[in-house]
């Protein structure tokens, strides 16, 4: 399975497996200053958020200089753990799919352009988006999703 597979696939079955953690389980902490699984979630919600913008623009702008984030700011600022569960398993879809549609529309020339994130050496866009399903993976093995059977094979890329 590729990096475009796995999303795919991800988007249409991830959000019953995540139905299936409680909202009780979900805003649970395991330590005061630990993220909860929304506030894990909402990491990635962040994460798509910034990923979508760094597909568009690598295409748009050449070797676009792309900020990083905080992510504890992010979090902190946007409340995700006072959020309702299954709205913020909503919203994790639909910007996934907003994602989707970016990468699926991103000609096959695009795919080496570079750009740099914070004080990165240039990366290319193949490289950010698989990192972006990598890093995405982990958080959910995180919250305790199993996701293995939706993952990309390690030697696939696009």
């Amino acid at each position: 399975m590729n990096s475009l597979q796995s999303l795919r696939e991800l988007i249409e079955r991830l959000p019953e497996r995540l139905l299936a953690i409680s909202a009780d389980r979900a805003d649970q902490k395991p330590a005061p200053n630990s993220w909860s699984k929304k506030e894990e979630l909402g990491h990635l919600l962040d994460s798509a958020a910034n990923n979508y913008q760094r597909i568009v623009r690598a295409q748009l702008e050449d070797k676009p200089a792309m900020p990083n984030y905080d992510g504890d700011a992010w979090i902190a600022l946007q409340r995700y753990q006072q959020r309702d569960w299954k709205l913020l398993i909503e919203l994790w879809q639909a910007l996934n799919r907003q994602l989707l549609a970016a990468a699926e529309a991103t000609p096959a020339e695009a795919w080496t352009r570079t750009l740099t994130i914070g004080d990165s050496q240039p990366l290319t866009l193949q490289f950010v988006f698989d990192d972006y399903i990598e890093h995405m993976l982990n958080h959910l093995r995180h919250i305790g999703v199993q996701v293995e059977d939706l993952a990309p094979a390690k030697a696939a890329t696009r």
